[in-house]
């Protein structure tokens, strides 16, 4: 085996991409360390005195190593609107800076990551890749057990969901996109009379038991009760984010990238008359999400 310090030094040239390619393929910082901490384990205990691309050869591991890990997580999609559910003290999870995530997040792009929690763990490896990092569909269909054609339509299909579909015409789109914005701005703020301003007088809040853990829906009417309650979520506005649910602009919300929370608007004459708010898992899995164009 070479010599520790320069296999030390040729790891550290190639951690920033390891982590990059991490973080987009498991959308948490703390699960995108661990990889990269299992893929300088795995080349530590490897001859590499043969490998002519050290950095090809790290994302190969390193995306395998994530496959692995998508493939186990236990998604927990019950998580209530009360409260964030603590990390464990002491967990990987637990060590990350909030602030830290929610910037990386910021940078990637929630939406993004919230629409590639939805997909099959093969498809997210090959779109991430692929789309993502500009990897050979040949180097990546080893990874999936796929032949390369194959592994092309896994990115195919997985683009189709990421981009979706609008069902309202673009202007339409763009109108509805403005309101939801502002309602996500004036919550993040905590600016009270601009999310009233945005409400319809007799507006009408629905969510599911899920969403705050009651014997029946919660439901909630007129302008300043729904602000009223709106921000109780200040807190957890930050990672939420504007996205096409069911071919029309919504917010999601989720928690180091996977989503937990759906809020859907009607609309009329540019005021919010109806929110509905998802969280049952079953009622998420059924909805279409996909990111809005910049």
């Amino acid at each position: 085996m070479q010599g520790n310090a320069w296999l030390t030094e040729r790891f550290e040239e190639h951690r920033s991409h390891l982590r990059a390619v991490s973080y987009r393929m498991l959308g948490s910082l703390a699960e995108a360390d661990d990889a990269v901490q299992e893929t300088w384990l795995r080349l530590s205990r490897s001859d590499v005195s043969e490998v002519e691309n050290l950095g090809g050869w790290l994302t190969t591991v390193v995306s395998r190593v994530c496959l692995n890990m998508l493939r186990s997580r236990d998604s927990r999609r019950e998580d209530s609107m009360a409260a964030y559910p603590a990390a464990p003290v002491g967990s990987r999870e637990d060590t990350v800076d909030p602030e830290q995530e929610a910037v990386l997040a910021d940078s990637v792009g929630l939406a993004l990551l919230v629409v590639l929690d939805r997909l099959a763990p093969a498809e997210r490896l090959a779109f991430v890749l692929h789309d993502l990092f500009a990897v050979p569909f040949d180097e990546i269909a080893p990874l999936v057990d796929k032949t390369p054609a194959a592994t092309r339509q896994l990115a195919s299909r997985a683009r189709r969901r990421v981009k979706g579909a609008p069902l309202v015409p673009e202007a339409d789109l763009t109108r509805r996109r403005h309101v939801v914005e502002a309602f996500l701005a004036a919550t993040r703020g905590g600016n009270f009379d601009a999310l009233v301003a945005l409400l319809h007088p007799d507006v009408v809040l629905r969510a599911d038991k899920a969403v705050v853990p009651t014997p029946a829906p919660i439901l909630l009417r007129g302008a300043v009760t729904v602000a009223t309650s709106a921000m109780a979520a200040v807190q957890r506005a930050r990672a939420t984010t504007p996205a096409l649910v069911d071919g029309t602009v919504g917010l999601a919300m989720a928690r180091l990238g996977r989503l937990f929370l759906v809020l859907g608007f009607t609309i009329e004459d540019g005021l919010i008359t109806e929110i509905d708010l998802v969280a049952e898992p079953e009622r998420l899995g059924s909805l279409e999400l996909a990111v809005l164009d910049a």
